[in-house]
This record gives C-alpha cells, structure tokens and sequence, in this order.
C-alpha cells in the first residue's frame, strides 16, 4: 500500500518540525553548556549561564513540549486525521 499525497505531507511537516525543535533543544543542552564561561552577562540578576542552567533550559524545553503538542493538534486537524473525543 503506498501512502497518500497527504500522508507524506503530514509525514514531511512532522519530520520538519521534529528537526527545528530538536535542534533547539541541543542548542539548549549543549551549545550553552559548552560556552557557558563565554556567556558571562547578568540575566535577571543572575550570571547566564548559571540561570540556563538552573531554571531557563527547564523552560525552554516546556515551551518546546507545549508548542510541539500543539503544533501536531492543528497538523492532525489539517490532515484529517485526529483523534475523536
């Protein structure tokens, strides 16, 4: 069975999204991380990489569970393809 134009839409936009949000999150974990005594400017009173570290990359991957789940919400009702409640 070969999928449909549509599935390979709803297949490419989840693929694509995946990678952005992905790619956000290394930036996250990693990226500061590495430069993190580069990084040395005041963020709320606090050193920056200290407050990315304590507080801020737990935000971020928050907002990045809530957009993605969102975002697949829409994708699903574009698509047809949603769960009936």
């Amino acid at each position: 069975m070969q999928p449909s134009e549509n599935h390979r839409r709803y297949w490419r936009k989840n693929l694509n999204i995946t990678g952005i949000l992905l790619a956000i999150w290394f930036v996250v974990t990693f990226v500061v991380s590495y430069y993190a005594r580069e990084l040395s400017f005041n963020f709320f009173g606090w050193p920056f990489s200290f407050w990315m570290g304590a507080q801020g990359a737990l935000i971020i991957y928050c907002l990045i569970i809530w957009y993605y789940a969102r975002y697949m919400a829409r994708l699903d009702i574009e698509h047809n393809v949603a769960e009936e409640e």
